[in-house]
């Protein structure tokens, strides 16, 4: 085969310009290069600038956080839950919640720091503080310093990608002076943590990136990936959302490998092997024992029986010392008088001397049998005598889950479940009792009951009254006692609500627990200590980690400020926080209509920008200079990535979502908006530099003009119109301004709906 002739001005040994493959290795080395001139290049402005600038806008977070942060002097909307959890903490008291506790156990911390006890509970929205003591301003200044640091994070991200000072504030200043943010950050709630810890993940991996470039495996290298991972864990730590995080560092991680894996980055395999080793040790190994550290602290902390005792196996809480309340819980045995009471609606199990009517309102026929409702109120028809079944008549101790009678001591009748409806569900079990006689005859069947544990595991556990949480189980029909209090019995049963059997077994709606013990004799009534057991910590955390997504995934229900990921990027609609009807005042979620919508802009631009270069490129026509494709398909498009690992999931997630969880993947497109926008005001076009500066790399070292002027004036426009819709709707934010009707109305944008629009 004849061999291919060099051209005639070509040294034999140099490798031919136009072959493909040398073609490719130059483009790979030019690109290496550009990365690194955008990454490490000098700073476009003074440090001095940066400085004035981070600054200014860090105050500007500031003041708009800590502007009357004591008011209102009441628990504003999850306080309820956030400040109870911290009470809980600083009691030492075990409860339940979806969230893991790092967050939890930093609110409590400061409530620690100041001395406080956690005697109030925040039970309910409106809580005086003035009358119930709380460090509720120490709880909300920690969450707005907090925000006010997330501003500053925001600003040096942008800072250490090297976009100019004017961008970086802007960047910042659409967190500085959100609604969403500012109302999140100044309230007892988990998102000023959370979001912190978002800001810090992103901040950190910039950082570490950078100085791989030009210094791996050394101490700042080893500084910055620590640092990625232990903000990585704070970010999990908090709320699961840290998946979603994971996702997004790790995607650029991964890229980042591949890139390294490429035989032309010049690394050996065990060269490759140790960045990819030391970067599963600090993103993902110790991020987890970090992770598994704080559930350590939260059940070193919480070893006392609590209000999420139920939600644990009967194991888990032989680990937990008794509390104030488990003292005054007993062991339940046959022949106790006991009284029921159901765990949604506080009522007792309830029967009288009065049967159902002959028929219903609707004109069905009811069984004309006596009435068993449930009444809120402390009564001696409220009284049940717990009986054996037979064959277990020697019995003395009532377990879970084995057949028991039900005797109602006033009426002396037994409790009984059969196949006719209700008087309220036609589709639910009518509840009834029967005389004594019957209910030893040929109906005997249908008297046996059970108390059917919660939790798969806990039969034959021993029944203790006040903590232990069960279902009254009808063996002979299949239902579960359930009431409600949403629809009242008419007058024929004095307005009391109706106990039926729900179809339904498993809803937590069908939970009652012994609350007293009625004949309890002097001996009993003796407190004697309780016999703590052990339990490994894996076991616990492996329980509680199931109990958090099973209830997580419960929370699928309708709720009024509920609402779909959609809406969420136009803030169509917000969340109701606090209400004071005398004043007429109120705190309303919703997030700076301005900003957000300039960020959907922003967004749209950016991937239409991106799908004209590539089609256009497939065609030749190379319009974009590779300074601007670099800033494009690096850190721009590193925000566009962490902006969607953060919003597009919620669409597969079945529970109720709200607003606030758009919150972190708005953090992260405030960034995407404020760098789009100065690629935009800069000379994109390509620098159709001569052949031989190209191949001098000349077109690797020369920035793009950036049109100042231009840049400076949207940006001022733009952070004018942000401002000035966070001063118009800044009575939404503080509560502290009584509108009126006209005023409330005014401000009811897209689907806002706010209280007092009325006269």
């Amino acid at each position: 085969m004849a061999s291919a002739k060099k051209p005639r001005n070509q040294k034999a040994g140099t490798p031919d310009v136009d072959d493909p493959a040398v073609k490719y290795t130059k483009d790979v080395s030019n690109f290496k290069q550009l990365s690194q001139n955008w990454l490490l290049r000098d700073k476009p402005d003074t440090a001095g600038k940066y400085h004035t600038y981070c600054t200014i806008v860090t105050l500007i977070a500031l003041v708009a956080r800590f502007y009357k942060i004591w008011y209102p002097k009441e628990v504003v909307f999850d306080e309820v839950h956030f400040g109870k959890f911290a009470s809980y903490y600083l009691e030492r008291t075990f409860f339940f919640d979806v969230h893991p506790p790092f967050a939890k156990m930093m609110i409590a911390f400061i409530g620690w720091l100041t001395g406080y006890d956690g005697s109030f509970k925040f039970d309910e929205i409106g809580y005086s503080y003035e009358t119930n003591p709380a460090p509720y301003l120490a709880y909300r200044s920690f969450n707005a310093i907090l925000g006010t640091l997330t501003v500053t994070l925001v600003f040096n991200t942008l800072k250490e990608l090297n976009f100019k000072a004017v961008t970086c504030a802007f960047g910042a200043l659409l967190v500085a002076i959100d609604n969403a943010h500012v109302t999140e950050t100044r309230l007892i709630l988990l998102d000023a943590i959370l979001i912190i810890a978002i800001a810090a993940s992103f901040y950190c991996y910039v950082r570490f990136y950078k100085v791989q470039l030009v210094a791996p495996f050394s101490s700042s290298w080893y500084f910055w990936l620590y640092a990625t991972g232990i903000s990585l864990s704070f970010v999990m730590s908090t709320k699961y959302i840290g998946v979603m995080t994971y996702a997004a560092i790790g995607t650029a991680v991964v890229v980042n490998l591949w890139q390294l894996l490429d035989v032309r980055a010049g690394l050996n395999l065990r060269t490759f092997m140790r960045h990819f080793s030391r970067r599963l040790n600090g993103l993902v190994l110790i991020p987890f024992v970090i992770y598994l550290f704080w559930f350590w602290v939260h059940f070193e902390i919480l070893n006392t029986s609590g209000p999420g005792d139920p939600f644990m196996s009967s194991e888990f809480q032989e680990t937990l010392f008794d509390s104030v309340s488990t003292i005054d819980s007993k062991q339940v045995n046959f022949h106790d008088i006991v009284t029921f009471k159901h765990t949604d609606t506080d009522a007792f199990l309830h029967s009288h001397l009065l049967n159902y009517p002959l028929r219903y309102e609707d004109g069905r026929i009811s069984s004309q049998g006596q009435q068993v409702t449930a009444y809120a109120f402390e009564d001696a028809n409220n009284q049940w005598e717990i009986l054996p079944a037979r064959g277990n008549e020697n019995n003395e101790i009532v377990k879970l889950n084995e057949p028991i009678r039900l005797r109602h001591v006033a009426s002396n009748t037994y409790l009984l479940a059969h196949d006719v409806a209700s008087p309220l569900f036609p589709t639910n079990e009518e509840i009834t009792t029967i005389s004594e006689e019957e209910a030893n005859g040929e109906r005997y069947k249908e008297t046996l009951f059970t108390f059917q544990p919660l939790k798969k595991g806990d039969e034959g556990h021993v029944l203790k009254s006040k903590m232990a949480r069960f279902r009254i189980f009808h063996l002979d029909t299949a239902v579960a006692l359930w009431t409600h209090n949403d629809e009242f019995l008419p007058d024929w049963a004095f307005n009391q609500q109706e106990v039926n059997g729900n179809k339904k077994i498993t809803e937590p709606s069908n939970n009652w627990s012994v609350d007293s013990i009625v004949n309890l004799s002097e001996e009993r009534k003796k407190y004697v200590p309780k016999v703590v057991k052990s339990m490994p910590f894996l076991s616990k955390w492996l329980e509680l980690q199931k109990n958090m997504f099973v209830q997580n995934n419960k929370l699928s229900s309708e709720h009024p400020f509920a609402s779909q990921p959609e809406s969420w990027p136009g803030s169509l609609s917000g969340v109701s926080f606090w209400t004071s009807d005398e004043e007429k005042k109120q705190i309303y979620f919703i997030g700076n209509i301005v900003g957000w919508w300039l960020q959907v802009i922003s967004i749209c631009v950016f991937v239409g920008i991106v799908l004209a270069d590539m089609i256009t490129r497939q065609r030749s026509f190379f319009a974009l200079n590779k300074i601007t494709r670099e800033k494009l398909y690096g850190p721009i498009s590193f925000f566009f990535a962490g902006w969607v690992c953060h919003y597009f999931p919620f669409f597969l997630m079945g529970r109720q979502k709200f607003l606030h969880h758009y919150l972190p993947a708005h953090l992260i497109a405030c960034m995407l908006t404020a760098a789009i926008w100065e690629v935009i005001f800069s000379d994109c076009k390509s620098l159709r530099v001569t052949k031989d500066e190209e191949e001098a790399g000349a077109a690797f070292d020369k920035d793009p003009k950036i049109y100042s002027l231009p840049l400076n004036c949207f940006f001022f426009i733009a952070a004018v119109a942000v401002f000035s819709f966070f001063v118009y709707f800044a009575p939404l934010i503080y509560g502290d301004v009584s509108l009126s009707p006209e005023g409330v109305v005014a401000r009811q944008w897209l689907d806002i709906k706010l209280n007092f629009a009325k006269q």
